[in-house]
């Protein structure tokens, strides 16, 4: 039983780490008097289990396990340009705000132009 407890605090620790600010905020981009921050989605869930016991009738008992997952999605950019600061949420994956920002990016192109 210590073990998956060790097992247990050792996951929550490393949870704690990975989840900072810029793990939601990402690094600004610029790209043509553009300011590209994207946001993120983090999700994630585990599981500890555990046992002991011994029973005469039985072989001593033990027991274990954990698991565990987690994911990231963009779910929108903050853009801030001459025009000021607006957010534009993403539509769904990683090709979605790929398109946003050549989108941002042509806008201020024509702009120029």
């Amino acid at each position: 039983m210590k073990n998956v407890e060790n097992l247990f605090d050792k996951t929550i620790s490393e949870i704690d780490s990975m989840l900072k600010t810029k793990t939601v905020v990402g690094e600004p981009i610029t790209i043509e008097g553009n300011t590209l921050i994207p946001l993120i989605s983090v999700g994630f869930g585990f599981g500890a289990g555990g046992g002991e016991g011994t029973d005469p009738k039985h072989s001593a008992g033990t027991g274990g396990g954990t698991g565990g997952g987690g994911g990231v999605k963009p779910v929108a950019l903050v853009i801030i340009n001459k025009d000021g600061v607006r957010v534009e949420p993403v539509k769904s994956g990683a090709a979605s705000a790929m398109e946003k920002i050549a989108e941002t990016v042509s806008k201020a192109a024509t702009a120029k132009s």
